[in-house]
């Protein structure tokens, strides 16, 4: 008992040291407030994939304010990839459980039937890693994007819920939809509704109908 009690005490001191250690590693995410990215993590793995691959299209990225975007399209990203968006802060837990397999209603470290259940749903998760989907929200997608890689590793969803709550902390819901939306990959090297909406639709993207932008956002 001694022994699961110092594993579990390890364990938490392990996990909130590497939340401290993101806080000190990745730029602040108040820079965004005022600053678009000039790329991002997806844009740099994608530049290396195609020279790997002796490919080179063009890198399509025009980042626009939101009165440049059809209210259309932030209502259907919200719908389609987080009808939750406005009610958390950075993670859907109950998403988040489903996605996991945690199978009861509630969590309490000091319960060892909770911890057991979560250690359970965590090997399984990871034993099946490459097939694990879902439960990102809006904000995750957004600290993925940025920072992050598609790895479906669950030590890389942890670093992308940390990083949500860091968005999540210096940004209000407005910025960080505007943000997604702009970055968010539409296609091969293709980044933001605007270039997106120019190579589709052959027009700026605050003139997209709603059938449009349901469109647009599906390929995501």
């Amino acid at each position: 008992m001694r022994t699961l009690r110092r594993l579990a005490a390890g364990a938490a001191i392990a996990l909130a040291a590497f939340v401290l250690w993101l806080g000190f590693v990745w730029p602040p995410p108040s820079w965004w407030r005022t600053h678009w990215p000039s790329h991002t993590a997806f844009m740099a793995l994608r530049s290396a994939q195609f020279r790997s691959a002796r490919r080179t299209p063009p890198r399509l990225y025009h980042p626009v304010p939101p009165d440049s975007i059809s209210p259309w399209l932030a209502r259907a990203a919200v719908a389609s990839e987080d009808d939750a968006f406005y009610l958390h802060h950075g993670v859907d837990y109950h998403a988040l459980r489903e996605a996991l397999g945690y199978r009861l209603a509630s969590f309490a470290w000091s319960d060892g039937r909770d911890r057991a259940e979560l250690w359970r749903a965590m090997r399984h998760a990871w034993a099946r890693r490459d097939k694990l989907r879902g439960a990102s929200t809006i904000t995750q997608q957004l600290a993925r994007n940025l920072y992050l890689s598609p790895s479906r590793n669950p030590l890389r969803k942890l670093k992308e819920a940390a990083i949500a709550y860091r968005l999540e902390w210096a940004l209000d819901k407005a910025r960080i939809l505007d943000l997604y939306l702009n970055v968010a990959e539409f296609g091969p090297n293709l980044w933001g509704v605007e270039a997106a909406s120019e190579r589709y639709f052959h027009k700026p993207a605050y003139r997209l109908s709603l059938e449009q932008a349901a469109l647009l956002i599906a390929t995501l």
